[in-house]
């Protein structure tokens, strides 16, 4: 049958691909791929030969009418990304509108994505959780940080090694040095790593280790009772010198 078919791939470990999306990667028509090297090393591992179209940010825009006309058409297509699902920090959003606004059926399988492991092994609350993506990476990088002050669910960021550090001192200027997060890097991958506690201890660590790798950084929500908690025992102190 034709539809778009939303397929999640493996985030380092290439064993973390379900049968299902095996098979449909070998059923469906076409490919598209944020980038066809990287799809080709998987397809070939997996044993499968299939065409593949190039479908990234830089022509997204441009090619999603043309992707659904062909599905209208009787193709069936799948969409993948580098790694993880589609959609999700990647590209895959403007296709899945126009499909759905073109009366096409869409159907997302279930996968590996970065943020749903880092999140779980964080330590913080899972049941409601804001998930932000990545920071701008030069304008707002501030204001959107700001936004978030006050959010008491437990927040989601994605940051490549590059910034991780800066985002991780603007964080603390924003949500208090103490304030505790979880980093994790390489999710998946040989060299996996999650180093936990105040964004003062994390930023050392990272200083003094090179930061390697894709990261995602989770944050602790505020927590009114912790403040309360923090400002009385500094009270004490206080009067105690």
């Amino acid at each position: 049958m034709s539809k778009l078919y939303i397929v999640p791939t493996p985030i380092g470990n290439l064993e973390d691909i379900t049968l299902r999306a095996i098979r449909v990667l070998k059923e469906v028509d076409t490919i598209l791929a944020e980038d066809t090297r990287t799809t080709s090393f998987l397809l070939r591992h997996l044993g499968i030969e299939k065409r593949l179209i190039s479908h990234h940010k830089y022509n997204e825009h441009a090619k999603v009418e043309l992707v659904a006309s062909q599905i209208t058409a009787g193709l069936s297509v799948a969409l993948v990304s580098d790694a993880g699902t589609p959609g999700i920090s990647d590209p895959g959003f403007l296709l899945v509108r126009t499909c759905i606004e073109a009366g096409i059926e869409v159907e997302t399988l279930p996968g590996a994505t970065a943020f749903v492991p880092a999140l779980v092994q964080s330590g913080f609350p899972c049941d409601r959780f804001c998930f932000e993506g990545f920071l701008p990476q030069k304008k707002g990088r501030a204001k959107r940080l700001l936004g978030l002050a006050d959010e008491e669910r437990t927040m989601i960021f994605y940051e490549s090694p590059y910034r991780v550090v800066k985002s991780l001192v603007q964080m603390g200027e924003v949500f208090g040095e103490d304030r505790n997060v979880s980093v994790s890097r390489e999710i998946t991958k040989k060299f996996e790593q999650t180093v936990r506690g105040s964004i003062t201890e994390v930023v050392a660590h990272f200083t003094q280790h090179d930061p390697k790798g894709e990261f995602v950084i989770i944050v602790e929500g505020r927590s009114i009772k912790k403040e309360k908690a923090l400002n009385r025992k500094r009270d004490e102190e206080d009067l105690e010198l």
